[in-house]
């Protein structure tokens, strides 16, 4: 037993109408106040203490070639590392900090602008 089947396209045009209220609305969403960066989470705990001795431990290890923050996150205190434009950026500085964290990853916070 066969079948044969048989399609007819047919072309259309399609016009899109933009209500201009929508170019507004972008542009405001361009200056909301917050940034868009990288940064890599290298430890997770309840304890600050034990944040602030590794974010001290961590500076030991790598010095000061990205900027290290402990940050409080409820319930949690986490160490994050580099403010990385690109994720590129980010990637590169992961590979290096994944030979001493290797449980470490790259997060995209919305912080605010300052």
């Amino acid at each position: 037993m066969a079948f044969t089947f048989s399609l007819n396209a047919q072309e259309g045009k399609v016009n899109i109408e933009q209500d201009r209220d929508i170019d507004k609305l972008l542009e405001y969403k361009k200056d909301v106040k917050t940034v868009k960066i990288y940064t890599i989470q290298v430890y997770n705990t309840l304890d600050p203490d034990k944040a602030e001795r590794e974010k001290a431990n961590f500076l030991n290890a790598f010095g000061t070639e990205w900027p290290v923050d402990t940050h409080w996150n409820t319930p949690n205190y986490k160490v994050w590392v580099g403010k990385f434009a690109t994720r590129l950026e980010a990637d590169r500085a992961l590979v290096k900090i994944k030979k001493k964290y290797i449980d470490a990853i790259i997060l995209q916070p919305k912080l605010d602008k300052k």
